[in-house]
């Protein structure tokens, strides 16, 4: 999921282009990078597998973005680059939702970025620290996946699954109207996918497919000096596909394949659509999780783009320590 915030948009609204201040125009382009980078398309590996009922799961994680804008000449941006920091706190429950495996997963990230850029000879710096809207997912077994306490998973065999999870992004994030940089979006973004997974010994191979969807955020960049009215951003749906293939060297010990394909995310600023903000892009990536003790585990990934053409195009390297447990503390 990505909020697009660029040069293009601020040029619908205001007309001209040279109406807005350079500076602005380089850090709004920088945005639409940073966005795209740490709220981004994901490569999640395993995401259908199944947990014993009441396992928890606590993640901190670590996320650095660098890389730059991809306009593909739609912009006259050069040089634009940035660094982000991402630490993230991520809880995770498995339970019984009639009979099946079911899991929900909240999320509470945290942004740390220094971004600059050329426009026309200008150049411009930002620097942003703050909360990013916080995520949260709902995810159940259709086909393969029952309930199953730890000792009955034990002696079950998965084959093929199938399932269907809701994710939810609520603005929670840092957001203030009046300025153009903003780690929250100001808007609820919600992505229903189908999800499948089939094993072979110790090969597992995932595929899903959903879209986003978003409401609109109906004050952009409002009630200041360049515009004192309000105006709204909306964004159409984008289509995304993901895979992964991986390998079991033994329990809890596996590496993954990972790449995906979107598709789409228009922009609109006050009704007028710009098509030229649509995405068709991909990346790929590989995953690795190594445990080292009885509850914990270090999960390290890292992905580039494959092919972009239009947004960002950054390189994320991510490190993560997980605690698990079965049932309630004591």
């Amino acid at each position: 999921m990505r909020t697009a915030i660029g040069l293009l948009d601020l040029r619908q609204v205001a007309g001209d282009r040279m109406a807005i201040p350079r500076k602005l125009a380089i850090v709004a382009a920088l945005v639409l990078w940073f966005c795209s980078a740490a709220n981004g398309q994901d490569l999640a590996p395993r995401a259908y597998v199944i947990t014993p009922l009441h396992a928890n799961v606590v993640t901190l994680t670590y996320s650095y973005y660098t890389g730059g804008l991809q306009f593909d000449g739609a912009v006259p941006i050069t040089g634009a680059t940035a660094n982000i920091s991402v630490p993230v706190i991520t809880y995770y429950h498995a339970l019984n939702f009639f009979g099946r495996s079911a899991n929900i997963v909240a999320t509470l990230p945290y942004g740390v970025g220094n971004l600059q850029g050329t426009v026309m000879g200008a150049e411009g710096h930002l620097y942003r620290s703050g909360l990013l809207d916080s995520v949260y997912r709902f995810s159940v077994n259709l086909k393969g996946g029952p309930a199953m306490t730890l000792e009955e998973l034990r002696k079950w065999r998965q084959k093929t699954l199938i399932g269907v999870s809701l994710r939810v992004v609520a603005p929670t994030g840092q957001y203030d109207p009046t300025k153009l940089i903003n780690w929250g979006n100001n808007r609820w973004a919600f992505k229903p996918e189908v999800g499948y997974s089939r094993r072979r010994k110790n090969w597992l191979v995932d595929a899903y497919v959903g879209g986003w969807f978003y409401t609109t955020n109906p004050e952009f960049f409002s009630r200041n000096e360049f515009f004192p009215g309000t105006r709204s951003q909306s964004e159409s749906p984008i289509v995304v596909f993901e895979g992964h293939l991986s390998y079991d060297f033994k329990p809890r010990l596996w590496v993954s394949l990972d790449g995906n394909f979107w598709y789409g995310g228009e922009t609109s600023l006050g009704g007028v659509p710009n098509p030229k903000t649509t995405e068709r892009n991909s990346r790929i990536g590989a995953t690795a999780s190594i445990p080292f003790s009885k509850h914990q585990s270090l999960k390290f990934s890292y992905n580039n783009g494959a092919y972009i053409y239009y947004g960002g195009n950054f390189q994320n390297v991510s490190v993560g320590w997980q605690y698990s447990w079965i049932g309630w503390p004591k």
